[in-house]
């Protein structure tokens, strides 16, 4: 008997990007949105286009430069949301818009200010307008865990009435449990009369811990469509976890009658790219992409595995992008053999001088550090599209004194709209003295709220990743920044975050600022 195919919908760029902190750039949507399509996501929620113009502008390039997953925009059930989401997906080779409205009673009562009817007519109304823009229309009832099961039908007939494609099943303030949602699924599917003209969708939100658990049983009781990020990232809780629901659905063949086509030894990649990017790192014990989900470090289990891999290990390494063999490169290799592996690892490039940069830092990197690890060359990657990116202020030089029982002092110079400056600053540490040293030049009056240290690789000559985050009127912007030495490594993630400040990239809640 074949296998139903569950089909992937990745909100990481739209619902991911609503974590405080997680905003994004245009050029880093982009890069997310091309590891996805290399992993073959059916479907890839790029944005909220009515938010802002940046982030109308983010799912319009989205959209150009994805070929062979659909792309999507979200929209509430307005005219000029749809318009604006219709225009955005519009040179997309597939396209589709994602329009919601809340049917819960304390949404309806308190937030809406509607009555059922006017949210019935409403909802019929928005999908019925999304389908001027196009044939692929689906419909989100908001807050459906805590709607009335009976007024849910009713709605979700109106929108299959009208043309919505899609049915999403929200749970948007994470309220249900595994068996009750699963129940209403497959009471929805059953009681709503025009149900077969539709795919069933859910979409999980993570606030007691039952997103995947939630998904997974709506996948047993007939939803074909699963919504969820990378790393779980979204706000609050976060959503549900692509690569737990992906892999749980993958390794019990034997349950689920359905599977993904996704390339599953990209989501290692995927995984990397999105926590460089937000400046939110996995923690090591996340299941599939967490440092140490393949780790054993008791005798009994070490033993277990050297003699069968299968006592201990429900699923390879290797399928979900791991490798026994990370070393690939070292200074002596060419110019052929890191193209090669670079395109491997699925790391485009938008140039022939944007590789030549990354090789020549390569080249760099090689003669401080022996072994070169997939790891260190996807920092590169990062490091290079972020300077390409950002070019008002560029680190020229940094020196930093620091002993024991004599105060740190950071002398720096920054090359600030060609012009280059020099300051010294006195810290209560080698960063904070260079943190100083930097805003003294630039004045930008940043706070800073976050300021995380991660190890790309294993070894003392390790490359330091440095991700800040820093507020500035109410906007919240992340700044990345990698070296062998961790004290140059937060400068360049410092600068980073001000390039992003001094080109306003960073900005606030795509769905309030749509309010």
């Amino acid at each position: 008997m074949s296998k139903d195919q569950l089909i992937v919908f990745d909100t990481t760029l739209r619902d991911g990007e609503q974590s405080p902190g997680a905003s994004m750039t245009r050029e880093e949507k982009i890069r997310i949105a091309r590891a996805l399509e290399a992993m073959k996501v059916d479907i890839i929620e790029a944005g909220f286009p009515i938010a802002s113009n940046g982030d109308f502008e983010s799912v319009k390039a989205v959209a150009e430069i994805v070929k062979d997953s659909t792309v999507c925009g979200l929209a509430r059930a307005k005219q000029v949301d749809i318009e604006r989401a219709g225009a955005a997906i519009k040179p997309a080779n597939s396209g589709r818009i994602h329009t919601f409205l809340a049917t819960s009673p304390i949404h309806m009562e308190q937030k809406l200010r509607m009555s059922p009817d006017e949210v019935v007519e409403a909802a019929a109304k928005s999908v019925r307008m999304a389908r001027q823009f196009t044939d692929d229309v689906e419909f989100s009832p908001e807050d459906a865990g805590r709607s009335d099961p009976d007024f849910l039908c009713r709605v979700i007939e109106a929108v299959i009435n009208e043309g919505a494609t899609t049915i999403n099943i929200p749970d948007t303030v994470g309220y249900n449990v595994p068996h009750q949602f699963g129940a209403l699924i497959k009471d929805l599917i059953e009681r709503v009369p025009n149900s077969d003209k539709a795919i069933f969708s859910v979409h999980c939100h993570n606030d007691l811990g039952l997103a995947v658990g939630n998904s997974l049983s709506a996948i047993l009781n007939g939803a074909r469509q699963v919504e969820c990020t990378i790393n779980g990232l979204g706000e609050r809780a976060g959503n549900a976890s692509l690569e737990e629901i992906v892999m749980a659905v993958r390794t019990r063949q034997d349950v689920f009658p359905c599977d993904t086509r996704l390339d599953t030894t990209q989501i290692m990649n995927c995984s990397k790219l999105v926590a460089g990017i937000t400046g939110f790192n996995v923690q090591p014990n996340k299941a599939i992409v967490g440092a140490n989900a393949f780790a054993h470090e008791s005798g009994i289990h070490q033993d277990g595995v050297l003699k069968s891999r299968e006592t201990y290990e429900i699923m390879r390494a290797q399928d979900v992008g791991w490798s026994n063999n990370k070393l690939v490169l070292g200074k002596h290799s060419g110019r052929a053999a890191f193209k090669s592996r670079m395109a491997e690892l699925k790391l485009e490039f938008s140039s022939e001088e944007e590789l030549n940069e990354v090789f020549a830092r390569f080249k760099t990197l090689a003669d401080k550090k022996h072994d070169i690890f997939d790891e260190d060359l996807l920092a590169l990657v990062n490091e290079t599209v972020i300077e390409a990116e950002n070019e008002s202020i560029k680190l020229v030089s940094l020196r930093v004194c620091c002993e024991t029982g004599e105060t740190p002092n950071a002398t720096m110079t920054l090359n600030i709209n060609g012009e280059e400056k020099q300051s010294e600053a006195s810290g209560d540490g080698p960063v904070d003295a260079c943190f100083k040293a930097i805003e003294k030049l630039t004045n930008t009056g940043v706070t800073l709220q976050l300021y995380s240290v991660n190890a790309i690789t294993t070894g003392t000559d390790s490359q330091g990743e440095v991700t800040v985050r820093i507020e500035k009127d109410g906007r919240v912007i992340n700044g990345q920044g990698a070296d062998t030495d961790i004290v140059i490594a937060s400068a360049k993630s410092y600068i980073n975050a001000l390039n992003k400040v001094m080109s306003n990239a960073g900005r606030t809640h795509p769905q309030m600022s749509a309010v």
